[in-house]
C-alpha cells in the first residue's frame, strides 16, 4: 500500500513538472531560470534550452552565512542575478518546476529581481 502511494505521488510530481515545462523554454538572450529545492539545499541555474547548455548556476552551498533558508534563497537569487549580469543577461523566464511558488522558491525569484534580473 505504501509503495502505491509513493508511486502515485511521484507520478503527480512528474505531471506537474511536465505541465510547467510545456509552457516555458529559454533562449540565449532570455534563458530559463530553473529552481530545484532538496531537503537540505536549494539550487538555481540559467539554462539556454535551444543549445541545452547551462549559462550560470548557483547553490546555497556557496553562501556561508548562518541564515534561515528563506534568506539564503533570497541571497541565492541575488548571486545568480549578479552572475547573469556579468554574462550580459538582463531577462529570464522563471521555471518553478514541480514546486509551489512560495517560500524558498519565491525568495529566489524576489532576490533575482532585486539583483537586477527581469523575470
Amino acid at each position: 500500500m505504501r509503495q502505491k502511494k509513493q508511486l502515485l505521488k511521484n507520478k503527480i510530481r512528474g505531471q506537474r513538472r511536465r505541465r510547467v515545462r510545456a509552457k516555458i523554454s529559454g533562449t540565449a538572450s532570455v534563458p530559463r531560470l530553473s529552481v530545484y529545492r532538496s531537503l537540505l539545499h536549494i539550487y538555481a541555474q540559467l539554462i539556454d534550452d535551444s543549445l541545452g547548455k547551462t549559462i550560470a548556476s548557483v547553490s546555497d552551498k556557496e553562501i556561508k552565512d548562518g541564515q534561515t533558508k528563506i534568506k539564503k534563497a533570497h541571497s541565492l537569487g541575488k548571486l545568480l542575478a549578479q552572475k547573469a549580469s556579468e554574462k550580459g543577461i538582463s531577462r529570464a523566464v522563471f521555471d518553478k518546476g514541480r514546486f509551489l511558488y512560495h517560500g524558498q522558491v519565491k525568495a529566489v525569484a524576489d532576490g533575482a529581481r532585486e539583483g537586477g534580473l527581469i523575470i
